[in-house]
């Protein structure tokens, strides 16, 4: 009986599950006739939204509010959503760079990861390194993919302050809800 409900990848699985009821929430003519009548708290709601737009498993409902919102500006709302996204982001990093750090650097100590550290330290230039972490962190964070990858390749490194990315952070989630609404504006 256990092995009917063990799946081989449980967290992928929830996602999808995740997406499938966004959509049929957000494709409900009713539910989107409420969001689309929440008049004055809307731009509270793309806060909130924005908020959801970090985690893997509610960026589809986020997402969702998103293109079933009409804001009167689409770059007010992806800036207040910004804003939300941030604050997100900034908690999933704190509690990397505080909780995790340990499991990191016993982590670097295992020799396949150690190989490939020293693989990486051999072959590669700083310069181009640190550039491609902050363009394949930059991609999932700006993307509808769920931050918590982006976010913990960025607090794992030791090359960011929380400064810097707190304003990476808040660009690319701001300009990855400009483009959901920029799409919403074309489907619509």
């Amino acid at each position: 009986m256990k092995s009917l409900f063990k799946f081989r990848y449980p967290k992928l699985f929830i996602l999808l599950i995740a997406i499938i009821a966004s959509y049929l929430i957000f494709s409900n003519s009713n539910i989107s006739e409420v969001v689309k009548n929440l008049g004055t708290l809307n731009y509270l709601g793309i806060f909130l939204a924005g908020l959801l737009f970090s985690f893997g498993f509610t960026t589809p409902f986020a997402i969702g509010f998103f293109l079933t919102t009409s804001p009167e500006n689409i770059f007010l709302a992806a800036i207040i959503g910004g804003f939300g996204a941030l604050l997100s982001d900034f908690i999933i990093f704190r509690i990397i760079k505080v909780s995790f750090m340990d499991e990191f650097n016993s982590l670097e100590k295992t020799r396949p990861l150690k190989n490939i550290i020293d693989l990486v330290k051999h072959h590669i230039p700083t310069k181009i390194k640190i550039y491609l972490l902050y363009v394949f962190s930059g991609i999932i964070i700006a993307s509808p993919l769920p931050d918590e990858l982006g976010v913990t390749m960025l607090a794992a490194s030791r090359v960011i302050s929380t400064k810097a990315f707190a304003i990476i952070s808040y660009l690319l989630n701001t300009s990855g809800i400009l483009v959901v609404y920029w799409i919403g504006k074309i489907i619509s």
